[in-house]
């Protein structure tokens, strides 16, 4: 788990730190979850503030309370949380970007096609990336003695 900041709440960091775990699925469905102990002792905060976090994601239905046992996250809880963010992504990102795309005169399939050329040119550096790390650690001296031996 990274490292909490000082902008945001911290039972609102351990939310969406949990929330980023399940979408990832780094914590699947049905895994148990870090408890409020856990939570508290690895960031070094009130357990009071840990469970604050605990208990909104026990009302939003993504973790479940094991009686004796812990908590657990929730069956649904990562398509749940993709759906909302897949929400939150549309109004932060692609209402302001298709409000711009209307002053500037471009018509949804111009949009599409720009989102599908940069998509290409992204992968492309990627691949260029990837092929010039493996050149690299082809030609260093450790690889090359290694190679005549």
């Amino acid at each position: 788990m990274p490292a909490l900041d000082e902008g945001t709440p911290l039972f609102v960091q351990i939310v969406e730190q949990l929330a980023d775990d399940s979408v990832a699925d780094v914590l699947a469905e049905g895994a148990r979850a870090p408890s409020t102990n856990e939570l508290a002792a690895f960031y070094r905060i009130n357990p009071a503030t840990a469970a604050k976090g605990i208990i909104l994601l026990v009302d939003g239905a993504v973790l479940e309370k094991r009686r004796g046992i812990g908590m657990f996250v929730a069956v649904g809880a990562r398509e749940q949380l993709r759906a909302r963010r897949r929400e939150q992504f549309a109004e932060q990102y692609l209402d302001p970007m298709l409000a711009e795309a209307g002053r500037l005169g471009i018509d949804t399939d111009a949009l599409v096609s720009l989102i599908r050329e940069i998509r290409l040119a992204k992968r492309r550096q990627d691949i260029m990336t990837r092929r010039s790390r493996h050149i690299h650690r082809l030609e260093t001296p450790h690889n090359a003695t290694c190679a005549r031996a």
